[in-house]
């Protein structure tokens, strides 16, 4: 792996180039958009994403993908934009090259999981997971973060583990490809929820509740798809949705606020130019677990706010007024 690349020039891929740069190793870093690259190369900083953050001198930005084609790949790119970014990037990927998947969702229009996505566009690439809480401005200046990598082939996860570990940036390793996805999916919707619950003042108490009956959901949708109930209690699990749950940093939970606040989140939505990941999923989610006759009903909740036009206040009554149930049923 002696060249690596990052696909996507957002605050989170700007953020781990700098940390696979680290020591003055050479990175290139991909970005749609052409000021992006501009600044990055002109100023080692990326302004529009990640403001006041200065990268080291050997990440090099470049516009065209067929530049970012390296030994290692990390994609970063916004969930709705895999495919077609990755197909993209398929003519210039030598087969056999190895993808890390740092995106977190799933794709709306087909209740796909990502790697599975990656399986239709770049079906000879072997391919690990990379999450865990990680808010980019904290990663890119050195804080303590730890991480989940997982791959079916567990000495892809260790060279992945091994190229991106820091001192500041620890690495754990799991073969949980499907769970680490799931975990860092799910957490984004489950942050918009807690965000609204926080908008609209309804207290620590509501707030706590719905995290942990959110986790429930999120490992009965997990161990549905295959994933594995410890994988639900590690990183990124439990630990990403604590995080996400419990910071206006986060961008979901944000939005969550404003909603709860009663913003339209067409308004929002307009505003930024950062992603918030959990709107789009919660429409895939509740996809797939109608398709498997799932129960999820925060993530339905969700969805039907963010998506079509649902009222606040009746989709929380309606949560409320759920028959009572075994609490681990």
């Amino acid at each position: 792996m002696t060249t690596v690349s990052v696909i996507g020039g957002g605050a989170w891929g700007t953020a781990l180039a700098a940390v696979l740069a680290t020591g003055g190793r050479s990175v290139r870093l991909w970005a749609r958009e052409t000021e992006v690259v501009a600044a990055i190369n002109r100023d080692a900083e990326n302004r529009p994403f990640l403001p006041g953050i200065k990268l080291p001198p050997s990440v090099h930005a470049v516009g065209e993908l067929a530049e970012a084609a390296a030994d290692l790949v990390f994609l970063v790119m916004p969930a709705q934009h895999l495919r077609r970014v990755a197909g993209d990037l398929a003519p210039a990927l030598p087969s056999g090259t190895p993808v890390v998947l740092c995106a977190k969702g799933m794709e709306t229009e087909s209740g796909l999981l990502l790697s599975q996505v990656l399986s239709d566009v770049l079906p000879a690439a072997p391919v690990a997971v990379l999450s865990g809480p990680t808010f980019a401005a904290e990663v890119a200046r050195g804080l303590p973060t730890a991480v989940t990598v997982a791959a079916a082939d567990r000495a892809l996860a260790e060279r992945v583990a091994a190229r991106v570990g820091q001192p500041h940036f620890r690495p754990y390793l799991s073969q949980d490809v499907v769970g680490v996805q799931i975990g860092g999916a799910l957490k984004n919707i489950i942050a918009i929820a807690c965000g609204i619950v926080e908008g609209k003042g309804l207290g620590d108490n509501a707030r706590a509740a719905l995290l942990t009956r959110g986790l429930a959901e999120i490992i009965r949708f997990g161990l549905a798809l295959g994933g594995r109930r410890e994988t639900f209690m590690g990183l990124s699990g439990l630990g990403d949705l604590s995080l996400t749950c419990n910071s206006d940093a986060s961008r979901n939970m944000s939005l969550g606020i404003e909603l709860g606040r009663g913003r339209p989140i067409e308004a929002i939505m307009a505003e930024r130019r950062s992603v918030a990941e959990g709107v789009k999923t919660a429409s895939a989610v509740v996809l797939a677990a109608r398709q498997r006759d799932i129960d999820v009903p925060i993530c339905t909740a969700v969805d039907g706010i963010c998506n079509h036009w649902a009222d606040i206040d009746a989709s929380i009554g309606n949560l409320l007024g759920r028959p009572i149930k075994d609490e681990n049923g």
